[in-house]
C-alpha cells in the first residue's frame, strides 16, 4: 500500500495555501463532490459526492478499514441503522448536553461561538458558559461575520434532528449525531457472537446528522457527514499495557500538550509519553499518526496531536486528543480525535436498558463494565484535505496536476487510443477489457491526446496507456507518467505487470529499473 519509490505516489513537498472556494470550484468541474440539490439552489451544510469523488471516498474508506482492521485479529466491522430510538440519547448523555453556544446578531444572523472565538483568536473555546463567551467577544470586540454588526445573544442549541416514525401515536426517534451510538448499542450481542474476548473492536464506516449552526468550508463543516470510527473495548485492568508496545516505543509522535503555553508541536517518542498517559492509549496514538504519514502520506510538518483541555473536552472522555493537519487557507483543522471514554456509554445504555452489559473475565476472575477507547476520524474532511494537500497548478502544463498516491487516486489506469477508430481502437478497447479487472481504469478516446492527459492529471490518474500506429507493429504501448509526464515504451505481454509494480513501488518509472 505505502509507495515510497513511485513519484506518482508522492506528495509534493511543498503545498501552496489553496483557497476553500478554490476547492470546491475544482471538485465540482471535475465531478468530486458539489451542493446536494443543486438545480432547487442546494441546501446549506448538505453535498454529493460526483462519479469521481465517490470512487476516491470508497478508495480512503477501504484502506482505512484494511489498516485498523489489521491492528487485531478481534477487530470487525458492522453497519447499523442511522434512525436510533430516543433511549439510546438519553443512556448516552446527548439530549441534555449535545447543545452548541450560538451567538446571535441583531440582524439574526447565527454562528457558533466557539468558532467564531477560534477564528478570532485561535486556539480551542469549547465548554466555556456564555458568561465567559460574552466576556471574550466584548473584550476583543468581535463582530458579526456575515454583516460586521453586535453580537448581542448568547444562548445553548441542541444540534440534533429529531423525527417521528409511524402514524398516530408515533414514536420518537432521531438521527444519529455520532456514528459511536451505534458500536455501544451493538457491544452485547457482537461480544457474544465473538467469541467473548477482550479486547473487542466494532469497526463503523456511516453518515451522522448535526443540525449545524454555521456550516460552512466545504465538507469540513456539515450538516449530514461521513464518519469512520474504532470502538475498541477493553478491560480497564489492562489500560497500562499493551502486548505490541515494544515495537512502538522508540516511535516519536508530533503533540501538542494543553499545557504547552507556546502551543507548538513537539516530538515525543512513546515510551517518555507512557509516563503521562497509558500505554494503552499511546500504542493506538502512534497508529493513528502512522496512518497518516504512512498510509494517507499527510507529511509530517502537516499533521499534529492536540490535547483538549479539562474544560474544552467532552465531559467524558478522561483523554482527548484531536488529530490536526493543516490545511491551507483553514489552517490546523481537526480531523478526528483520540478518546478515552472510560464505561460512560456501556454503562448508560445499562440503566436505561436494563440490560446487563457487563462481562466476566474468566483469567482475572473479574466482572465489570469495558471501558471504551475511540479512534474517530472525520472521512469527508480527510478527504478534502487530500484534494487540497495534492492540488498543483502546472504553470507549464496550465492545468491543475492532483498528486494522489495511487491507491487513493478514482482511477489508476486511464487507456487512450490515439485514433478512435480502426485497429488502434480495437487494442485499446482489448487492453481496457483485459486489466480493468484488476486496476480501476478508464477508457477515454475523446478529443485530442493532449486534452485527454489534462483531464487524467486533474482526476489525479497516475499513468496513461496510449495505443497508436507503433502498437500495431511492434506489439506495446506508451506508458506516462503524471507527475513527470515521462512516457516509456512497454511491450503488451508485460503491461499489467509492470503498471502494478509502478503502483506498488516496486519499480521506479524515472530510473527505468523494470
Amino acid at each position: 500500500m505505502k509507495d515510497k519509490k513511485n513519484p506518482s505516489d508522492k506528495f509534493p513537498t511543498t503545498h501552496p495555501k489553496v483557497s476553500v472556494e478554490e476547492i470546491a470550484t475544482f471538485c465540482k468541474r471535475k465531478g468530486f463532490v458539489y451542493s446536494s440539490s443543486e438545480i432547487y439552489g442546494g441546501l446549506a451544510g448538505f453535498y454529493d459526492y460526483g462519479h469521481v469523488g465517490t470512487l476516491m471516498k470508497k478508495n480512503l474508506e477501504k484502506i482505512w478499514l484494511k489498516y485498523f482492521l489489521g491492528l487485531n485479529d478481534n477487530f470487525y466491522q458492522i453497519e447499523t441503522s442511522e434512525i436510533m430510538p430516543e433511549k439510546v440519547f438519553l443512556a448516552s448523555g446527548h439530549l441534555k448536553n449535545f447543545t452548541d453556544m450560538a451567538v446571535k446578531c441583531k440582524k439574526g444572523h447565527i454562528e457558533r461561538a466557539d468558532q467564531l472565538l477560534s477564528k478570532h483568536l485561535k486556539g480551542h473555546f469549547e465548554g466555556l458558559s456564555s458568561e465567559e463567551v460574552l466576556e471574550l467577544i466584548k473584550k476583543n470586540k468581535i463582530i458579526c461575520s456575515t454583516c460586521k454588526g453586535t453580537l448581542d445573544y448568547i444562548g445553548p442549541v441542541n444540534m440534533m434532528f429529531p423525527i417521528s416514525l409511524g402514524v398516530g401515536e408515533s414514536t420518537k426517534a432521531f438521527l444519529r449525531p455520532e456514528t459511536a451510538q451505534s458500536p455501544y448499542v451493538n457491544f452485547r450481542i457482537q461480544y457474544e457472537l465473538t467469541r467473548s474476548k477482550l479486547p473487542l473492536g466494532l469497526a463503523l464506516i456511516g453518515r451522522a446528522y448535526r443540525n449545524e449552526l454555521s456550516p460552512r468550508n466545504l465538507l469540513i463543516r456539515q450538516r449530514a457527514f461521513n464518519q469512520a470510527e474504532l470502538q475498541i473495548f477493553f478491560n480497564p485492568s489492562n489500560i497500562n499495557e499493551h502486548s505490541d508496545f515494544e515495537n512502538i516505543k522508540n516511535y516519536k509522535l508530533q503533540i501538542i500538550l494543553a499545557n504547552d503555553k507556546n502551543k507548538e508541536a513537539q516530538e515525543i517518542s512513546c515510551l517518555s509519553l507512557s509516563k503521562q498517559l497509558p500505554k494503552f492509549y499511546v500504542y493506538y496514538m502512534a497508529k493513528v499518526q502512522q496512518f497518516y504519514l504512512d498510509i494517507l502520506q499527510i507529511p509530517k510538518n502537516k499533521f499534529r496531536f492536540s490535547e483538549l483541555s479539562e474544560k474544552e473536552k467532552a465531559f467524558y472522555n478522561k483523554y482527548h486528543f484531536d488529530m490536526e493537519i493543516d490545511v491551507g487557507e483553514l489552517g490546523w483543522t481537526e480531523m478526528g480525535g483520540v478518546h478515552y471514554r472510560t464505561d460512560h456509554d456501556l454503562k448508560g445504555h445499562q440503566e436505561i436498558s436494563k440490560q446487563n452489559l457487563s462481562v466476566f473475565d474468566e483469567e482475572t476472575k473479574q466482572k465489570f463494565i469495558p471501558h471504551v477507547l475511540e479512534l474517530s476520524f472525520g472521512i469527508d474532511r480527510i478527504f478534502q484535505t487530500i484534494i487540497a494537500l495534492n492540488y498543483n497548478y502546472n504553470k507549464m502544463r496550465d492545468y491543475v496536476v492532483l498528486s494522489l498516491p495511487g491507491y487513493l487516486a478514482p482511477y489508476q489506469i486511464a487507456i487512450f487510443p490515439l485514433i478512435s477508430k480502426g485497429k488502434i481502437l480495437k487494442i485499446a478497447r482489448e487492453i481496457y477489457t483485459e486489466i480493468k479487472d484488476n486496476f480501476q481504469c478508464l477508457f477515454d478516446d475523446s478529443g485530442s491526446i493532449g486534452r485527454r492527459y489534462a483531464r487524467s492529471d486533474e482526476s489525479g490518474i497516475p499513468f496513461c496507456v496510449t495505443v497508436d500506429e507503433q502498437s500495431l507493429k511492434n506489439k506495446d504501448v506508451t506508458i506516462r507518467d503524471r507527475n513527470t509526464t515521462k512516457q516509456i515504451r512497454i511491450k503488451l505481454k508485460n503491461l499489467e505487470k509492470t503498471l502494478k509494480n509502478f503502483l506498488d513501488g516496486k519499480n521506479s518509472f524515472l530510473k527505468n529499473n523494470f
